[in-house]
């Protein structure tokens, strides 16, 4: 293929990209190396935590052709997810149950898979209708050992943040990312964007659990996503009330971002909320059966902490909430079948609740069924 074929073919795959809805289309090689050594560092000292699978493949993560053979250019792209600006809204009712904004709508991976997977028809179709066959492409979406994040920033997405996401001076950091390996010798983009979180350390001040350990360092082990979502055993007690009603997921260095405030809303009508999981109280998802989890849960993000952890978190916040008799009753109820490490966090939040001198006021008795 000639050089004036690739120049076409990388201008058509940016325009087929923002045609199949997403927000930035950027091209890069495969050179990885500077954030392979800060990915061993950090897994050197353990920050992981229970995420093996982040060691597990080797160098494959950092290393794309030795993932997929042949790899030779990476396409990164990414779609806004944000649905509205509301953080502080629901963080600030004590008695309702916060939701990461990605985890409200649609699970993102299908999403994103099925537009990631028509760029690569297209692609792979407009080489075969120039007579030129035998290349390859693979779509990736948060489902393998792929450096996002390093491979978005090479791609001039933007910049790794202080907070360890990246961050966009157009967009902020509200979504979600997405790659096609392929050998197809595209263009490669050198526009990079600069790092501008400067001296601003509102991210590492905000953080509930003091997670971001340093500029551009985050302990998985104390940070409130990695605890909810990922982690499956009991959680440590003095990072209970620091996670106040963050049931799953964890916003707080995202809202706090000056970037953010040129966020776009998504016009995704997938990651609108779905069930309600934007404003509901704790003590309606906490007595939610495991069939009506399942089915009020099902195609979401929300899932991956399947029941007994939804439970648990369930469990903390309403730890944290003011005190109410509803409460302690429902907590109570759910005691003598809990598994024990669903009970261990149940047993703490009757603790809390029964020794905490704030009482809500009569009036507010009625908003529990």
């Amino acid at each position: 293929m000639s050089e004036p074929l690739y120049q076409d073919l990388t201008a058509k795959v940016k325009a087929w990209g923002l045609e199949l809805g997403f927000q930035q289309v950027g091209i890069t090689d495969t050179d990885l190396a500077e954030h392979e050594a800060h990915l061993d560092t950090w897994l050197a000292a353990g920050y992981q935590g229970e995420m093996d699978y982040m060691s597990r493949h080797g160098t494959r993560r950092s290393r794309p052709e030795e993932l997929i053979p042949g790899t030779r250019r990476i396409i990164s792209v990414r779609m806004d997810y944000l649905t509205d600006t509301s953080i502080s809204v629901a963080l600030d009712d004590p008695e309702k149950g916060y939701v990461s904004r990605y985890a409200l709508g649609r699970d993102y991976h299908k999403v994103l898979r099925k537009r990631l997977a028509k760029l690569q028809t297209k692609m792979l179709a407009w080489l075969e209708d120039n007579g030129l066959t035998g290349f390859s492409a693979r779509v990736f979406t948060d489902s393998a050992p792929v450096l996002e994040k390093a491979v978005a920033e090479k791609a001039g997405l933007g910049w790794i943040g202080k907070n360890t996401l990246l961050l966009n001076r157009h967009a902020g950091s509200w979504f979600f990312l997405g790659e096609v390996y392929t050998d197809v010798p595209l263009i490669v983009d050198h526009e990079s964007q600069t790092n501008h979180c400067g001296s601003c350390q509102a991210c590492i001040d905000v953080c509930p659990t003091q997670a971001i350990v340093g500029p551009y360092q985050l302990d998985a082990r104390r940070c409130i996503s990695y605890l909810t979502i990922e982690y499956r055993g009991t959680i440590p007690v003095e990072l209970r009330r620091p996670m106040g009603n963050r049931i799953f997921g964890c916003d707080d260095c995202q809202a706090v971002c000056p970037w953010n405030r040129y966020a776009n809303i998504t016009k995704e009508s997938d990651f609108q909320p779905r069930h309600g999981l934007d404003s509901t109280e704790l003590l309606k998802l906490f007595n939610w059966s495991e069939e009506e989890f399942l089915r009020n849960t099902e195609g979401s993000p929300v899932r991956r902490t399947g029941y007994h952890g939804w439970l648990r978190n369930l469990a903390i916040a309403l730890g944290n909430a003011p005190r109410h008799p509803e409460i302690i009753k429902a907590l109570q109820s759910r005691l003598p079948e809990a598994p024990q490490m669903v009970a261990e966090h149940i047993e703490w939040a009757i603790h809390e609740q029964t020794t905490r001198k704030q009482q809500i006021p009569a009036t507010e008795v009625t908003r529990y069924p």
